[in-house]
């Protein structure tokens, strides 16, 4: 008999593709699998998992604001209707385990399935737990983690260090290289900057590539950019006054792994996903935590890398002075690219997304 399987959470790339990762792997150990998304109405995943070939019910649940504001008096009304909708999609949908991979839609669904008597895996991807997960984690027959040390944060038993699953396409780019340049349309004999914000797009990454652009163009470097949403147009307008085929601008790149592969230093925020890909891809990197992320834990899991000399860690309030001042300084510098190289790869866990549908389809089982 098919096991039945829901996924919940998201709200940014860092859940969505992980769940994603999961998802892929729990088909790919058992075909017969059925599984169902739930997220947030009017949040990225509501289009991003269909483009993955997977169902999805929105939930009408909003993030609890820490400020006073309308948002924060429609939160009750909104999670009470959000618990209705869980607990209707959870009876309509018979799983056998639901999956909370974090963000403020995980929350009602597993709520629900803990009252109904559903079992709960819980997937954490940061140095530092959410608030979602840590609330739920006292009723998780498992939660998988991306980084050592979470017994500060979960019951120590229920613990499993798995990393973060990642895309697949990107665990094999070695061979990429000369396919990638001429998808981006550049040279095999310049060396290639990517800098990435995220999915949603980063504004003092932005501003502060734009600034540096006179003298990284002067130093011979090309440049893969990708800006998110609201930043594109303000991209495209500043690298008119230089050579179109040393900077290729996108809002959204769709072939992570072509840009990964392409790259010989990435500058990157240091979202969960974004840290595991890049150790996964070994490659130099420049990590500019964003600042106002929830507990902080953009800085945690950049320090996790800095402290093993796997990573450049940039502070944020430090990007606009310092950003060119490092990327020029790391590409001339091949002995520290090296050992980042080197020490990034250390922590990569290929298997993370195999691994995690082990740990779910055991809760199928018993």
């Amino acid at each position: 008999m098919a096991k039945r399987i829901i996924i919940s959470g998201g709200g940014t790339g860092g859940h969505i593709y992980p769940a994603i990762a999961i998802a892929n792997a729990l088909k790919e150990a058992d075909p017969e699998t059925e599984i169902l998304f739930v997220g947030a109405e009017g949040k990225m995943e509501m289009e991003k998992v269909p483009k993955a070939g997977y169902q999805i019910v929105g939930l009408p649940v909003i993030g609890l604001s820490r400020k006073f504001s309308l948002q924060l008096l429609l939160f009750p009304f909104k999670l009470v209707r959000s618990l209705l909708k869980a607990r209707a999609v959870l009876k309509d949908f018979r799983p056998d385990v639901a999956v909370g991979v974090g963000g403020f839609a995980s929350g009602p669904l597993l709520m629900m399935a803990r009252l109904a008597r559903i079992p709960y895996v819980l997937q954490e991807q940061n140095s530092y737990a959410g608030i979602t997960n840590k609330l739920l984690s006292k009723n998780a027959v498992r939660i998988c983690v991306a980084y050592p040390g979470m017994e500060a944060f979960f019951p120590a038993g229920k613990l499993l260090l798995t990393g973060n699953p990642v895309r697949k396409d990107i665990l094999d780019i070695e061979h990429k290289k000369e396919e990638a340049l001429r998808f981006f349309g550049l040279s095999s004999s310049i060396k290639t900057l990517f800098v990435m914000g995220g999915s949603l797009g980063a504004k003092s990454i932005n501003e502060a590539l734009i600034k540096s652009l006179p003298r990284l163009i002067k130093n011979g470097y090309q440049i893969i950019w990708q800006t998110g949403r609201d930043y594109y147009p303000q991209a495209v307008e500043a690298i008119q006054a230089f050579p179109k085929e040393r900077i290729k601008v996108y809002e959204f790149l769709y072939k992570m792994d072509l840009a990964y592969a392409a790259a010989d230093i990435v500058v990157s925020r240091a979202g969960a996903l974004s840290v595991s890909e890049l150790c996964l891809v070994k490659k130099p990197a420049i990590l500019v935590p964003y600042p106002h992320a929830a507990e902080d834990h953009q800085t945690r899991n950049a320090q996790a890398l800095a402290d093993h000399n796997a990573a450049v860690l940039l502070p944020d309030n430090k990007l606009t002075d310092l950003f060119a001042e490092e990327v020029i300084g790391l590409f001339e510098n091949a002995k520290k690219q090296s050992e980042l190289r080197h020490q990034i790869a250390l922590l990569a866990r290929p298997e993370a997304a195999q691994q995690i549908a082990q740990e779910i389809l055991k809760v199928t089982f018993k």
